[in-house]
């Protein structure tokens, strides 16, 4: 698909001549720029595009040629298809020892990659403590990776714990961490924890566990009857994100990035009504810290191809991954602690 072309003859959703920023003062101190107003149709779209999907309306699902032709994460992360099969087919699928879910959980996320997790299942029976041998689970993934199997997720880049642990293959690193939190009872620190940004530093303090990381394994955690903690306490902004707030405010510099998330995220009923726009809500769940955290890195991405003028760190000028709709469909389930499943 041309996308250049289509957009040619695209209604833009920016207007000049109808800007809402007026009304928010604290935006106002952060010079919004075009990109910000974009940021709130984005939001919208991608979402009823969502529910356009799970509704099994026949496509397209858009007019929009951008998310028509790129990869787009879902507005609310938990509806993402990996974030899916974690809820409910490791976190809880097995064992709900708390040691046991923070285990499944932390294996999984290392690779974040749906294949992986079924790859070792096949070869090692049911995952749990008693059977994690770093040389079986090394052989297994190597074995994969000898044959040409890709083992990690391309949604972002682990690092290969070289330093820390000396491997000749990233895996082995890993797996080698894994080995360290349960030797020195992960479980039992998170557990204990008193609050979402104390689990974050928590995992923090491990080798190769940087602030995304450690931000993004922390809500993973949430996601289980282990701890429960609101994801409006505590956010950290990745690269991203602060790479779409940049875009979306030319005076970015007068707060810090988690503080503009938090103030985007109180205001977000007021700005979708104040743009007349209906927003598909989660079962009534308003966006969290996390999901307009995502929604900046998604913002960024758009902008990439909507408008490549706009100023920011990165230096990503295109989006890579283009939209290729999975065949199989998903059935939506939630954390039961949430409330939004069907009866």
């Amino acid at each position: 698909m041309n996308v250049t072309a289509a957009l040619a003859n695209y209604l833009p959703f920016y207007d000049d001549s109808q800007s809402h920023f007026q009304g928010s003062p604290e935006f106002l101190r952060l010079a919004p720029t075009p990109v910000f107003e974009v940021f709130w149709h984005f939001a919208a779209e991608r979402q009823a595009i969502f529910n356009r999907r799970r509704s099994q309306v026949v496509p397209p699902w858009t007019t929009d040629p951008i998310l028509s032709a790129f990869k787009f994460t879902n507005v609310y992360r938990a509806s993402d298809r990996v974030s899916q099969y974690l809820i409910r087919s490791v976190i809880y699928c097995g064992s709900q020892e708390p040691s046991e879910v923070i285990f499944r959980i932390l294996l999984f996320k290392l690779f974040n990659k749906i294949e992986t997790w079924e790859l070792l299942k096949s070869h090692i029976g049911d995952i749990t403590i008693s059977r994690f041998s770093l040389p079986d689970f090394d052989t297994a993934l190597s074995s994969a990776l000898d044959n040409g199997q890709k083992i990690y997720s391309a949604a972002y880049i682990m690092p290969s714990g070289a330093n820390a642990f000396p491997s000749a293959r990233k895996h082995t690193a890993h797996l080698r961490l894994l080995e360290l939190m349960l030797r020195r009872d992960i479980a039992k620190q998170i557990t204990e924890a008193d609050s979402l940004q104390r689990v974050f530093t928590i995992l923090r303090g491990y080798p190769m566990i940087g602030d995304f990381l450690g931000f993004q394994y922390a809500i993973d955690i949430n996601y289980s009857d282990i701890i429960n903690f609101s994801e409006s306490q505590f956010v950290v902004a990745g690269p991203g994100a602060r790479s779409g707030i940049q875009r979306c405010f030319s005076s970015w510099t007068a707060m810090r990035y988690e503080d503009v998330i938090k103030l985007v995220t109180d205001l977000q009923e007021i700005e979708f009504e104040k743009r007349g726009l209906q927003f598909q809500s989660l079962a009534g769940r308003r966006l969290q810290l996390i999901d307009v955290q995502n929604l900046f890195c998604e913002i960024d991405k758009y902008a990439r191809v909507r408008f490549p003028q706009t100023s920011r760190t990165s230096k990503r000028s295109r989006i890579k991954q283009r939209f290729k709709p999975k065949l199989k469909s998903i059935e939506y389930w939630y954390p039961p602690k949430w409330g939004i499943n069907p009866r």
